[in-house]
């Protein structure tokens, strides 16, 4: 639970980091946004994977008695 909460948190930092690119406009370099918004797919994806494959290992072993 404390991974999950540390790649939401991460989420959420790289969507704030990505509105303040898209505020900020001509003022910021346009590739930062776009570098910060792949990282976050990235993570997203890695997050998903590690909770899938989770699911499956829990599914996988025998209840606990």
């Amino acid at each position: 639970m404390k991974t999950l909460l540390l790649y939401c948190g991460l989420l959420l930092l790289g969507a704030a980091l990505i509105v303040l690119g898209v505020i900020l406009g001509d003022q910021a370099s346009w590739y930062f946004a776009w570098i910060v918004g792949t990282a976050t797919i990235v993570l997203a994806s890695a997050a998903s994977v590690a909770w899938l494959d989770a699911q499956e290992a829990a599914r996988e072993r025998p209840p606990r008695r």
